[in-house]
């Protein structure tokens, strides 16, 4: 029973966080005139919102390239750099 009762409070939690994050490009849905948008147009600036702020997250992410170096911090080259950013790239899609 205890159980239950901290998994139900732990996916409020979860739950409030997911609606945390898309209320910031929501609150941007405005026109010119600053009245909120609706419909299509809502729709359409929430998800050019979320597009541009996932695009700045990747920008200041390190890239796989800059990732794939040696226990001794040299550059890795050839198969070796392939494989890395085959697996960096692989783990980012997770």
């Amino acid at each position: 029973m205890r159980n239950l009762i901290v998994a139900a409070v732990a996916s409020m939690f979860i739950v409030n966080f997911s609606f945390a994050a898309d209320s910031g490009c929501e609150a941007k849905a405005v026109s010119k005139t600053g009245k909120p948008l609706a419909g299509a147009a809502k729709a359409a600036s929430i998800k050019k919102c979320e597009k541009d702020a996932a695009a700045a997250s990747a920008a200041t992410a390190p890239s796989c390239a800059d990732k794939a170096v040696s226990k001794d911090g040299k550059p890795l080259a050839g198969a070796a750099k392939a494989a890395s950013i085959k697996k960096c790239e692989k783990e980012a899609k997770k």
